[in-house]
């Protein structure tokens, strides 16, 4: 006969289960782990780290080799292979950081800014496509007013073939470094822990100020620098990732510098396609600084902004 003992179901236990035990707030880790702004330290300690590195290695290729090994390359100007090495560097520095601060939260390095599955896709050429619009735009108002004039070509033959290849991997280059430097990592980051805008703002006063050591600059060149982050930022917000702005700083940039021969940021052009003249005053041409500095480019700048956003209009954004 059975046991009417072991029969008897199982009464549910009343008492509820306690919940796993939460790590302390304390001035170093909050709610969601460690503090924004200790992330931002250790990601800067790392940049630091990697630029002693890359120094190391430089002064030991230096000593080893009769001629001075890669230390000894000498570049000069606005061209592409100095500009290739400067912001190639400049992306390491700030790349292989965040790959690290990756493993150590837990997080796809896709998070920061750059998805791999979206890498050179729609968003890239379209952004690419505005970028190089947005500058003719700008030249062709100040060519309304008499203060722009389009030559010859500059180069010829074979040399254009080479010229416009190496000039658009250069500003895909570019574009990669300067927005994951300063709209990558640390905007995720500083996001989490102040907000979006203020984050974006405090980041591109950062981009206007990291460009005030160029040749040629000027105060009014320095302030569309910091609306070309803010823009940027907001490409970022709607977007959901950085390739919008990649493509859009790329193709501002070949358009200026390469397409039409104009100074970019204080730097004069090299192996331009076409010769080109300014006439007319600062406000208009943009000076020694070349049409960043042009009351033309606020303007564009705000029309592209306005456009955008009758496009985009979801925040796409996620950071927590």
């Amino acid at each position: 006969m059975s046991n009417p003992e072991i029969l008897q179901p199982i009464q549910p236990s009343a008492e509820p289960i306690p919940a796993p035990p939460k790590h302390p707030n304390t001035i170093f880790r909050g709610p969601n782990g460690i503090r924004a702004g200790w992330r931002v330290a250790i990601f800067l300690l790392l940049a630091a780290a990697v630029a002693l590195a890359l120094g190391i290695v430089l002064f030991l290729s230096k000593l080893a080799s009769p001629n001075g090994g890669v230390a000894n390359i000498a570049v000069s100007g606005l061209t592409p292979l100095g500009l290739s090495i400067t912001e190639g560097v400049l992306f390491l520095f700030t790349a292989i950081p965040a790959l690290i601060m990756s493993l150590i939260e837990r997080r796809n390095f896709g998070q920061y800014g750059l998805p791999a599955r979206s890498a050179f896709g729609k968003d890239f050429w379209v952004g690419t496509t505005v970028g190089f619009l947005s500058i003719s735009g700008c030249l062709a108002g100040i060519f309304a007013f008499h203060g722009f004039h389009l030559g010859g070509l500059a180069i010829h033959g074979e040399t254009i073939v080479s010229a416009t290849a190496a000039w658009a991997v250069t500003f895909i280059l570019v574009g990669l470094a300067e927005e994951f430097s300063f709209r990558g990592y640390l905007q995720y980051t500083l996001t989490t822990g102040m907000g979006f805008w203020p984050s974006a703002i405090l980041l591109s006063i950062c981009f206007g100020l990291a460009h005030s050591g160029n040749p040629g600059e000027s105060k009014f060149g320095l302030l569309s620098v910091v609306l070309f982050g803010l823009l940027f930022c907001l490409f970022l917000r709607l977007t959901g990732n950085l390739w919008w702005a990649v493509g859009f700083h790329a193709g501002w940039d070949w358009g200026q510098t390469f397409f039409y021969g104009v100074p970019d940021s204080g730097f004069q052009p090299y192996h331009n396609l076409f010769n080109c003249t300014f006439t007319g005053r600062a406000w208009l041409t943009g000076g020694s600084v070349g049409p960043e500095a042009s009351i033309f480019t606020p303007v564009v700048l705000c029309i592209v902004a306005i456009l955008f956003t009758r496009f985009y209009r979801e925040n796409r954004y996620q950071a927590p």
